[in-house]
């Protein structure tokens, strides 16, 4: 039996004849040089994997042969590569697509034919694997008979200017790094001042700003909604806090929202104002159609001006999750000097940012130049419409960039970061998120590597600062 996009079909048998070669085929160029016998390698190339597989389909008439035939298409044609199980092989797995048609000898209520896949990735794969290291120094050991492509997750401890991550301690081994060490003649500083981090554990320390009806309440994984309160507008809790006037500052806002019919209309908020309670901006998840069901992602310069998106970095225009019941994300601002730069993306259930969005707005007329004083949130629906079936603020925080001088070294991680080192889809993440500002590989030397077949010596640094783990998959030629 075959199991083909985790899908296995009982109609269908696997029968004797089926080609699974023992390798993908290898092409190799070769370089003939006059008066020399024989000839160089130039280089090797795998092509694709071949697999045929003949099966036997039975059917209860041949009426209903016809609609097996119309099930085996939707089960089998992708335009992308499925996972391809034989139950013989159990642990291992293919990636492919299936090639050309399928011409079954038909009679009354059977059928027989072959199914050609092809692997555009021409090697197999043992399950995933995760090794969790108990020092700084470990070996791993990769079983396959190919070089593996491994996923480190390096989990902060304490403060670090750096991480690291090498396959081998002796001057040629491959590397990869972020952030830079400090040497012995710089200081080593916060870039970053943590003001407050808000979960729902010190609501207590917030007040409860006029206009707003309803009341939060705090539960092990956020912020939620006690009461909306009543009204005929957009109507819900809010709440306000101080912090010592800063000019470089950083705040991000995480919410959860799901909402399964196009009427749950919703708002969360958070605005963030000067000493004199000029408005500096706005982040924003909402939903203000009940016609569909969408999360729009707004962030905005300044107050609101009574012109449609006259000063939004981003809104509908550019961000909008049409059709999405769930939406799982981030809104940030960062001011440094005149700039503020803002930023969204929706997080995965591992904690992966995607569909990110950067904006940048330039303060040349310093209209918005006031230190920021106070912080805002608010969660509300419009009228009576349903409200949402999820709606949380996951985390509210605050942050003071301080200025880092030529001569200093910054902290770039701080404890619970975790450097994500992608050896697989080439990248480098923090938190989730992608951080080329922080990848500083081209100027070290430093190169995404493989697991070689056999023991692999990994090391990471700087040492007694992070808690390592590994994730791969053993290969197979």
């Amino acid at each position: 039996m075959l199991i083909y996009n985790e899908i296995e079909k009982e109609y269908l048998t696997v029968t004797r004849g089926r080609k699974r070669p023992a390798w993908a085929p290898v092409d190799r160029e070769l370089i003939t040089v006059m008066g020399m016998s024989g000839a160089h390698l130039s280089h090797s190339k795998r092509q694709v994997r071949e697999i045929s597989v003949p099966v036997f389909l039975m059917a209860e008439s041949f009426s209903d042969l016809q609609k097996l035939k119309e099930d085996m298409a939707d089960w089998l044609i992708h335009d992308e590569p499925k996972k391809l199980v034989f139950k013989d092989e159990p642990d291992r797995t293919y990636y492919a697509v299936v090639d050309g048609g399928l011409d079954l000898d038909e009679l009354v209520r059977w059928g027989e034919g072959i199914i050609n896949f092809i692997c555009l990735d021409p090697y197999k794969y043992g399950p995933e694997k995760t090794l969790t290291f108990p020092a700084d120094i470990v070996k791993v050991e990769n079983e396959g008979t190919a070089a593996a492509d491994p996923i480190f997750e390096m989990t902060a401890t304490k403060k670090a200017t750096f991480a690291m991550i090498s396959n081998g301690d002796d001057e040629t081994a491959d590397y990869n790094l972020i952030g830079r060490p400090a040497e012995i003649d710089e200081t080593v500083v916060d870039e970053k001042t943590l003001l407050f981090d808000e979960t729902g554990d010190t609501l207590s320390d917030w007040d409860s700003p006029s206009g707003f009806t309803g009341s939060f309440k705090a539960e092990s994984n956020g912020i939620f909604v006690d009461s909306y309160g009543t009204g005929s507008d957009w109507h819900g809790p809010g709440l306000e806090r101080e912090i010592d006037p800063t000019e470089d500052f950083e705040i991000e806002f995480y919410t959860s929202v799901r909402t399964e019919r196009p009427e749950m209309t919703f708002r969360l908020s958070t605005n963030f104002f000067d000493e004199n309670m000029n408005e500096l901006g706005l982040l924003r998840v909402w939903n203000k159609s009940t016609n569909s069901i969408n999360k729009v992602i707004e962030a905005r310069i300044g107050p609101y001006t009574g012109t449609k998106f006259e000063n939004y970095l981003i809104s509908s225009d550019n961000y909008n999750w049409m059709g999405q019941r769930v939406y799982n994300g981030i809104v940030r601002v960062t001011r440094k000097g005149n700039e503020y730069t803002f930023y969204a993306a929706h997080i995965t259930q591992r904690g992966n940012h995607i569909e990110p969005i950067t904006q940048r707005y330039v303060d040349n007329d310093n209209e918005y130049a006031g230190k920021l004083k106070f912080i805002r949130i608010d969660a509300a629906v419009f009228g009576s419409n349903p409200s949402p079936n999820e709606l949380s603020i996951r985390r509210v925080r605050v942050s003071r960039h301080n200025k880092v001088l030529v001569d200093e070294t910054p902290y770039i991680l701080f404890p619970g970061d975790v450097v994500t080192f992608d050896h697989k889809d080439d990248d480098v993440l923090v938190n989730g998120e992608v951080r080329p500002d922080l990848n500083h590989t081209g100027a070290f030397g430093g190169s995404f590597f493989k697991l070689a077949k056999g023991e692999n010596m990994l090391i990471v640094t700087p040492e007694d600062t992070f808690d390592a783990q590994v994730t791969f998959r053993d290969k197979y030629l």
